[in-house]
C-alpha cells in the first residue's frame, strides 16, 4: 500500500515540476531538496527505530509522510512543491523500518529469501500505482487529485499499524554483540540455533542499557554509524551509492524522456512501468533460488546483476526502437530487484544484526546522497540529451562493477572468513 501511493506520484514528479515553468537544472536542484533531507535522517530515524522501537517510529513517519503528499496536492508554484517534499523528505522511511524490523525477525540465514518476499510484497504496490498515477494526470488537475490519494493511502496505513497485532522479538541479536567504537567493525557470527536461542526484546534490550537517556542512545548510535562508515562497509556503501545513482538517472526523466524521443503519452508510460513492476515482483521469488545456485554468495549476485544492469542501461541510452525499450525495461526489473536484495544482504552480513536499523539507516544516508546527486546530474545531462541521464547511469555502474571486482570480500554466505580477516 505504502508503494502503491508513492508509484502513483513519484514518476510524475519531474513532469510536474517542469509544467510550473522551470528549466531542466532547475527541477533537477528542486528535486535534490528530497535527497538532502533524506541523506541527514536517514540515519537519525534508522537509530531512533532501535531505541524507541519500530511501532512507534514507523506510526510517525507514516502520519508525517501522508502530510508532505497532502501539500504536495496544494503546490501550484515551485515554492510550495519544494515545501511538501520536506516532511517527506524526513520522514519517509518508512521501508527503511520495515526491512530493519524484519532483520529483528528472523535468523541470518533466512534473510535474504524473507527480504526478497518484501520486496516482492513492495513491487505489488508498483503495478497498480503507475496506471493509476498516468491515467489521472492527463486529466484536469490530475496531479492534484494523485497527491491527495496517495495521502489517504498513508493514512490507512497509519490505521493498519496501529490496530493490527504487534510483535517485536529479536532471533539476530547475538550475546557479545558488536563494537563499532573500536578501530573496525567486528561481528559476532552464531549458529542459527544460537541465534534462535538469543531471542530479547526491544524492552530487555533496552533495559539492558541502564535506561540511559533516548537522546544519549541516538548520539551514541551516530558515534557508531560514523565509524560504521570507515569500516569493513566502505566499499558495500560506495557500490550501493554507484548503483543507486545509476538507476536513479534512468527512472529520473523516463516519463519525460520517452514522451520526447518516442511521444509516449503518460498514460501509455505508466502502463509500461507497471509493466516493468509486475516482472520486479516475481524477480522477489526468484531471489531465494538464485542465491541457492551461488551457493549464497551474495557478492556474486551483486556483481553479476550489476553487470547486467550496466549493459542495459547502455541499450536503452543508444536504441531508437521502442521494442528495445521495453525489453531493456523487462530485464532491468529483475536485475535490479536482485541486486537491490543483494545489497541490503551484505550490509547486514558484514554490519551485525544488533543494531540493523543503524545500518540499515546508515545505508538509507547512502542512498540519500545518489537521491542529492541524481536530480542535479539529470539536469545538467537532459540539456545535452533525453539519453543523457541513462548514459552516465551506464558509467557510474561500469565503475561500481570495477569495485566490486578490485575489493571482493573473501566470504560467501555466512561471514565465517570475513570474521578470520578481522
Amino acid at each position: 500500500m505504502d508503494l502503491f501511493g508513492v508509484s502513483m506520484v513519484v514518476p510524475l514528479l519531474n513532469l510536474h515540476v517542469r509544467s510550473l515553468g522551470v528549466s531542466p537544472v532547475i527541477a533537477g536542484i528542486v528535486g535534490s531538496s528530497y535527497g538532502i533531507l533524506q541523506l541527514f535522517s536517514s540515519t537519525f530515524v534508522g537509530c531512533w527505530s532501535d531505541v524507541v522501537g519500530r511501532r512507534c517510529s514507523l506510526l510517525v513517519c507514516i502520519l508525517l509522510s501522508a502530510l508532505g503528499y497532502l501539500l504536495l496536492g496544494m503546490s501550484t508554484n515551485v515554492f510550495l512543491f519544494t515545501l511538501a517534499r520536506v516532511p517527506v523528505g524526513v520522514f519517509k522511511h518508512t521501508l527503511s523500518i520495515s526491512r530493519a524490523l524484519l532483520s529483528d525477525l528472523v535468523t541470518e540465514k533466512e534473510r535474504p529469501l524473507v527480504l526478497g518476499q518484501f520486496n516482492t510484497a513492495s513491487g505489488v504496490g508498483f503495478i497498480l500505482g503507475p496506471v493509476v498515477g498516468g491515467y489521472l494526470t492527463e486529466l484536469d488537475g490530475g496531479f492534484y487529485v494523485t497527491a491527495f490519494i496517495c495521502c489517504s493511502v498513508f493514512l490507512l496505513n497509519a490505521g493498519l499499524v496501529w490496530l493490527l497485532p504487534w510483535r517485536e522479538t529479536s532471533l539476530n541479536i547475538p550475546d557479545s554483540g558488536w563494537s563499532l567504537d573500536q578501530k573496525h567493525a567486528t561481528v559476532t557470527i552464531k549458529s542459527e540455533s544460537t541465534l534462535q536461542g538469543a531471542a530479547t526484546t526491544p524492552e530487555a534490550r533496552r533495559s539492558g542499557r541502564n535506561l540511559r537517556p533516548p537522546w544519549v542512545e541516538v548520539l551514541s548510535a551516530l558515534k557508531d554509524m560514523k565509524n560504521l562508515i570507515f569500516s569493513a562497509l566502505w566499499d558495500v556503501f560506495l557500490v550501493r551509492l554507484l548503483m543507486g545513482v545509476a538507476v536513479m538517472l534512468y527512472y529520473s526523466n523516463f516519463v519525460l524522456a520517452l514522451e520526447e524521443r518516442f511521444g509516449v503519452r503518460p498514460k501509455t508510460t505508466g502502463y509500461l512501468i507497471s509493466y516493468t513492476s509486475a516482472l520486479g515482483t516475481l524477480a522477489g521469488f526468484a531471489v531465494g533460488p538464485i542465491l541457492r545456485l551461488y551457493k549464497h554468495n551474495s557478492h556474486m549476485v551483486l556483481l553479476h546483476s550489476g553487470a547486467l544492469t550496466c549493459l542495459l542501461l547502455l541499450l536503452y541510452s543508444t536504441t531508437n526502437s521502442m521494442a528495445m525499450v521495453v525489453l531493456s525495461s523487462t530485464l532491468l526489473s529483475f536485475s535490479t530487484t536482485i541486486g537491490r536484495t543483494c545489497i541490503t544482504d551484505l550490509q547486514l552480513s558484514v554490519g551485525g544484526a544488533q543494531a540493523s536499523g543503524t545500518v540499515i539507516g546508515v545505508g538509507q544516508s547512502v542512498t540519500a546522497v545518489g537521491r542529492i546527486l541524481a536530480p542535479l546530474l539529470s539536469g545538467v545531462a537532459q540539456e545535452i540529451s533525453p539519453c543523457g541521464p541513462p548514459s552516465l547511469g551506464a558509467a557510474l555502474a561500469l565503475v561500481a562493477i570495477l569495485i566490486m571486482t578490485l575489493y571482493r570480500p573473501p566470504f560467501s554466505g555466512d561471514g565465517s572468513e570475513r570474521l578470520k580477516r578481522e
